[in-house]
């Protein structure tokens, strides 16, 4: 088992103060794979203070000094691809070619972009009468999620270094490998002391320690709805700026002029990354004239899905990432049956060969109605639910029934309804007839989805202050 019990502090890897030990699970197995200690109050005292003294220095840095530790950084990064997959496989449980191809790029690809974004911004632009200054906004507090290790983590860390800011690191503690792994490489780039530093804990010690110091100037968090509320309150009194990633509940609206890869594209949407996506298309909105074909067809595609190993060759999906998590989907595909609605492929319980770690079947219901649980909840799984409607007009209204709006699509061939509709939802993100996007566009959502924007020249802006400066 590894021993990964150790912070990133003041440029150095130090012991935890008085931190409790927490096992990693590797979700494929449900056996422990590496131990961590959680942190609490003192180890962030600690990490802000570290914080606090190198921002003076390091904001005043030449930005062409600080790219050029990222470009590093960069180098470092594609040169340790391996490790990087195999920390995010163990942790995660997701099959190693999809850790290469989706979660590892991820993090390269918002690095890239960061930089990018950075050799092209303007810090200092005159204007009227004057001078506006853009300024690093101090220590940062960064909160990541697991569903998505470097990807959130990378969105966070590269402008937060890159415009001259000093940061606090707290992972997820159900995937710190991957976090902990990218300490070693930013202490190997020659990032100067106290100007990124890492403590492992929970939310109510690390997450709201953090939240709270006074000594922290913004807090970036990607998560919960319910966490990202309570670090809001936390940050209230001392004013501080909180940025936030939040759920979703993501609509996808099949027209009966869709394209006949639509609802394919859909159904293994909604099924990546074992369902574990906050921009996932969970909600399949079928017109009316062509449901039963489309529910046929989504049924089928999810029978043929298959669910493995993260070590086993060829495209499938693997566990979820806890036994929480596990419970918790199996609850609501619980509740789906009990509220009626028609399940057409999968079910509860594990897949057959499977019944070691948090594999679950890829399940979709038919004839779901906007009260159910289903329809409602994030549900962070690969479940699939499909209503259907009658018009334009209601299919619009039905994906904008949610707290949420993050990301929402849209099949059909009509360019003038694609454009209507696109407007219409209420969603940081549309995605029409299977457009991805890329890393240089600015990801976040409307509503409980949260606020601010994270990528490229986005995520640089939310970690600036403008100063006015008159006269000059």
């Amino acid at each position: 088992m590894l021993d990964k019990r150790r912070f990133y502090i003041d440029g150095e890897f130090v012991g935890a103060g008085a931190g409790r030990d927490l096992p990693v699970i590797d979700p494929a197995t449900g056996r422990a794979v590496a131990v961590i200690a959680l942190g609490d109050a003192g180890d962030v005292d600690r990490a802000v203070a570290a914080a606090r003294r190198a921002f003076p220095g390091w904001a005043a840095t030449p930005l062409d000094t600080r790219l050029g530790m990222l470009r590093t950084l960069l180098r470092l990064y594609e040169a340790n691809k391996s490790e990087m997959v195999a920390a995010i496989t163990m942790e995660m449980g997701a099959p190693a070619s999809f850790c290469e191809e989706m979660q590892w790029d991820a993090g390269r690809g918002h690095l890239e972009a960061t930089i990018a974004a950075l050799e092209s911004f303007s810090f200092e632009t005159p204007d009227a009468g004057g001078l506006l200054l853009r300024e690093p906004i101090g220590v940062a507090g960064l909160i990541t999620p697991w569903n998505w290790p470097m990807n959130q983590v990378m969105l966070k860390v590269a402008p937060a270094l890159g415009t001259g800011c000093t940061c606090v690191l707290k992972p997820s503690e159900i995937a710190p490998l991957s976090s902990m792994l990218l300490a070693e490489m930013i202490h190997e780039a020659g990032f100067p002391p106290g100007v990124f530093n890492l403590v492992n804990g929970d939310g109510p010690g690390v997450g709201a320690a953090l939240s709270a110091h006074p000594g922290v100037d913004m807090v970036s968090f990607t998560g919960s709805g319910r966490a990202g509320t309570a670090i809001a309150r936390a940050a209230a009194p001392t004013a501080k700026r909180v940025t936030l990633e939040l759920g979703g509940k993501g609509a996808n609206l099949i027209f009966a002029d869709r394209d006949a890869e639509a609802v394919r594209g859909g159904v293994l949407g909604c099924f990546e990354n074992t369902g574990q996506s906050c921009n996932a298309p969970t909600r399949m909105l079928v017109e009316r004239s062509v449901y039963p074909e489309v529910v046929a067809e989504a049924a089928e595609i999810a029978a043929s899905v298959p669910v493995d190993l993260p070590g086993r060759p060829g495209p499938h999906i693997g566990p979820l990432v806890s036994a929480a998590q596990w419970d918790k989907v199996q609850e609501l595909i619980r509740a789906g049956l009990d509220e009626g609605a028609r399940l057409v492929a999968g079910g509860p319980g594990r897949p057959e060969g499977l019944e070691e770690g948090f594999f679950v079947r890829p399940t979709v219901f038919a004839d779901v109605t906007p009260g159910m649980r289903i329809a409602r909840e994030e549900i962070f799984g690969p479940v699939l639910s499909i209503p259907p409607f009658d018009t334009e007009e209601e299919a619009i209204a039905l994906a904008n029934d949610t707290p949420y709006g993050l990301g929402n699509y849209v099949q059909t061939a009509d360019p003038g309804r694609a454009v209507r509709v696109a407007r219409a939802l209420r969603s940081g993100m549309v995605h029409v007839n299977g457009a991805g996007i890329g890393y240089d566009i600015p990801f976040g959502g409307y509503r409980q989805s949260g606020n601010g924007r994270e990528g490229a020249r986005w995520g640089v802006e939310d970690f600036l202050e403008i100063k006015v400066v008159a006269g000059l």
